[in-house]
């Protein structure tokens, strides 16, 4: 079983500028199959944001996806982990801030994401939850 963040979490996450529209973003996850990416400027994370976050914080507001950036729709509070953390820290954090995603970060570069389904194909694969999440995506 592994003990850390490092071995678990997905490397080279994708990530983009505050100012990239909510539609480029969309397509982006769309294309590359992913439900978060990093937002960054230069190698400095500002934020994370999810597929849910573009339509809780945008599209439902009726706002229109190629005028809002997605700095408008990241998460506010910024839950990271590092690499040699242990999972069972991700675990806490994730639970303790009600997040199913955190970066991984090294001296405060982005190296990686560590999901709840990533937790859950490590901890326990026969469950709902890990099966799922290490099955290949239906699009």
């Amino acid at each position: 079983m592994a003990q850390q963040v490092r071995e678990i979490m997905t490397s080279a996450p994708v990530s983009v500028d505050p100012g990239t529209s909510v539609a480029e973003v969309a397509r982006r996850m769309r294309d590359e199959d992913i439900g978060a990416v990093l937002v960054t400027e230069g190698d400095e994370v500002r934020g994370l944001v999810t597929d849910r976050d573009l339509v809780v914080r945008v599209l439902c507001e009726g706002g229109d996806p190629d005028r809002h950036s997605v700095k408008e729709a990241c998460s506010p509070e910024l839950v990271s982990v590092s690499p040699d953390d242990e999972v069972d820290r991700a675990a806490r954090m994730m639970r303790e801030h009600s997040v199913r995603r955190v970066p991984v970060l090294e001296n405060g570069r982005a190296v990686g994401i560590v999901s709840l389904g990533d937790l859950a194909i490590e901890r326990d694969p026969e469950s709902a939850l890990g099966d799922i999440s290490s099955t290949k995506s239906n699009r």
